[in-house]
C-alpha cells in the first residue's frame, strides 16, 4: 500500500538484541488527508532502517510505501505498518530543478531560402 503522508512526530528510537542479532526500530506518526478536510494520523514503523528516517524533517511530505499486518497474541490483536520504501514528493518546481545544466527546448527559426538553381557538371 501507498500514501502521501506529511511527517508530523518522529518517535526516538528503541533498540535491542534477538538471536538474530541487534536491531533498531523507529516509530513516525503523518499526517494523511484521503482529499476531505480531517486528516488522520499514522504510525508507521522503520525496522533496521536509520538512513531513511535520518532523511525525514517534521513538516516535509514524502510519498510512502508500507506493509499492513495482523497478528494476535494473547487473545488481542496488533496490527503493524512497516515502511519499505520512501520517496519525498516530487513538486514541478523541485522536478525542472533536477536538471539544472539541461538548456531550454527553443524552436530553430525557419528560414526562406532562395531555390538554388542546379548545375549540370557532367559531360555531354
Amino acid at each position: 500500500m501507498e500514501f502521501e503522508g506529511t511527517v508530523y512526530k518522529i518517535m526516538p528510537v528503541t533498540k535491542g538484541t534477538s538471536a538474530r542479532g541487534e536491531w533498531q526500530r523507529q516509530d513516525v506518526v503523518f499526517d494523511y488527508s484521503e482529499g476531505g478536510n480531517f486528516t488522520r494520523k499514522i504510525c508507521v514503523t522503520f525496522f533496521n532502517r536509520p538512513d531513511d528516517v535520518a532523511k525525514l524533517r517534521e513538516g516535509a511530505t514524502y510519498q510512502v510505501s508500507v506493509n499492513i499486518e495482523s497478528r494476535e497474541y494473547n487473545g488481542r490483536w496488533y496490527t503493524d505498518i512497516r515502511a519499505w520504501r520512501l520517496q519525498p514528493k516530487q513538486t514541478e518546481v523541485s522536478a525542472a530543478a533536477a536538471m539544472p545544466d539541461m538548456p531550454p527546448i527553443v524552436e530553430e527559426p525557419t528560414y526562406a531560402a532562395a531555390p538554388v538553381a542546379e548545375v549540370d557538371d557532367l559531360p555531354f
